[in-house]
């Protein structure tokens, strides 16, 4: 492999001739080699912005002339435009603070502008000026996380809230057996037992946009330890203007940036909210999972959109591919939370030094819950068929109904009722008319299961005993 000698504090560094980086991210690479998976794109975009926002400070405090400022911009706009993956090869597994992702930055930005510009630019002193890691990390990290909420994940939990909203509007008529433990219970309106996933969904949005008002919150300007040596104080405000104009996201300053360097607190906070977002899509997912079963053999309530052959031995075998798809992202979301949790409690003084695993977790958390919630409204539910006489079928000689006559005739003879019609296979309104001396339209009120799903006498008192 053709090298070329870059230098850095330390000394000399064979790097690959052609490679946009310099001395520094070479040594990260020779040294982190525990696994080779690089940081997320998102992140890596994050950062570029937060680059691109300072030497726009820098430029306009006079820090920085305005031809170098203007080529730095340049430079970052460039790589944003194409495909920077290749230039950004540091592993997630590196130095807690990030600093070898924030000085391959600092160079691939410093190695377009001399190519590019015929600009003396150097990684430290012109494109790091007014920065340090610790503040630059933790403040990529927390715009990565606001921006892909607010660009991906929340579009698509609304977007599933939408699509089953949009089902339950079609069957509101649909009355099935409700069921916990698994087993039958009353009968429920099949709308309104979508319309407590779309209710949940809802919370899941609320919580996230909740999160959203502290991850605004940047360390910028911190640096080293949150005291902001090297850096103007007017460098913060007119950085976080730029970033807040160039990402479409509004952005400000920490009130203690001591908090932003030393603690991730409201990144966890983030990843907690992800994890209920994962419990409430593996909800979902499950839910279907039951109700498509069968179809001969289960409950055969649905139909989810066959997309693929189930099975390589049994012909006629069509699995819920898609819902079981959604779990497995769910649980890996969960365990994400567990690292994420764990790099939480890593700061240790004025520094966390677990910030490139949260950086990583946090945003495949993101991903997965974002494409999870695509892919479960898109292709599991917009398609479902909902087969109604199926559903119906059952309810008339289900010995659950006699709970309606609870307050009519006591639990006890309530229950004698149910246990001789499901030992003679009889409907609950045959045994009750021989058996109590209510009338006929009263019992077939009372046993009426689009009566029941829509809660009963639900105000009437319980008539005395």
């Amino acid at each position: 492999m053709d090298t070329r000698k870059e230098t850095d504090s330390m000394g000399t560094v064979e790097v690959p001739r052609d490679a946009w980086y310099g001395a520094q991210t070479q040594r990260a690479l020779n040294n982190f080699t525990i696994t080779p998976r690089p940081l997320p794109l998102r992140f890596i975009r994050a950062l570029l912005l937060i680059k691109r926002s300072a030497a726009e400070a820098n430029g306009n405090l006079g820090l920085l002339s305005l031809e170098l400022a203007s080529a730095i911009i340049a430079a970052i706009d460039a790589l944003l435009a194409g495909n920077y993956a290749p230039h950004f090869p540091v592993p997630v597994l590196q130095t807690g603070s990030g600093t070898s992702s924030n000085m391959n930055a600092n160079e691939v930005i410093s190695t377009i502008v001399r190519r590019d510009h015929g600009l003396a630019c150097s990684p430290n002193d012109h494109v790091n000026m007014s920065q340090s890691s610790n503040d630059v990390i933790p403040s990529a990290l927390q715009v990565s996380a606001a921006l892909i909420l607010d660009d991906a994940v929340l579009p698509a939990l609304e977007g599933l809230a939408a699509i089953i909203r949009e089902k339950a509007a079609e069957h509101k008529e649909v009355v099935k057996t409700g069921r916990t433990h698994l087993m039958d219970a009353l009968p429920i309106r099949f709308s309104r037992e979508l319309e407590g996933w779309a209710a949940q969904l809802d919370d899941n949005t609320l919580r996230l946009q909740s999160v959203l008002q502290r991850l605004r919150l940047l360390p910028l300007g911190g640096t080293a330890v949150g005291s902001g040596v090297n850096c103007p104080q007017p460098f913060v405000d007119q950085a976080l203007d730029a970033l807040t104009r160039t990402s479409g996201f509004s952005f400000a300053a920490m009130p203690s940036p001591y908090q932003g360097l030393s603690s991730i607190d409201t990144i966890l906070e983030t990843s907690g909210q992800l994890k209920v977002c994962a419990v409430t899509l593996m909800k979902i997912a499950n839910d279907l999972r039951w109700m498509n079963s069968g179809p001969a053999g289960g409950l055969g309530e649905i139909v989810l959109p066959a997309l693929q052959p189930g099975s390589s031995i049994m012909p006629d075998k069509v699995n819920p591919v898609i819902p079981e798809a959604v779990c497995m992202a769910a649980a890996r979301v969960i365990g994400n939370d567990t690292s994420i949790t764990i790099a939480a409690q890593s700061g240790n003084f004025q520094l966390n030094t677990m910030l490139p695993l949260a950086a990583a977790d946090l945003l495949e958390s993101a991903e997965l819950i974002a494409g999870a919630a695509r892919d479960l409204g898109g292709k599991a539910i917009a398609g479902m068929v909902v087969r109604r006489e199926h559903m119906s079928r059952p309810l008339s000689t289900n010995p659950i109904l006699v709970t309606a006559l609870a307050p009519q005739v006591g639990y006890l003879q309530a229950a004698a009722i149910a246990k001789q019609a499901r030992q003679e296979g009889r409907p609950i309104l045959d045994v009750a008319l021989e058996t109590t001396d209510l009338d006929r339209e009263v019992l077939e009120r009372l046993l009426d299961p689009e009566y029941l799903a829509d809660g009963g006498d639900r105000n009437a008192p319980n008539p005395s005993r």
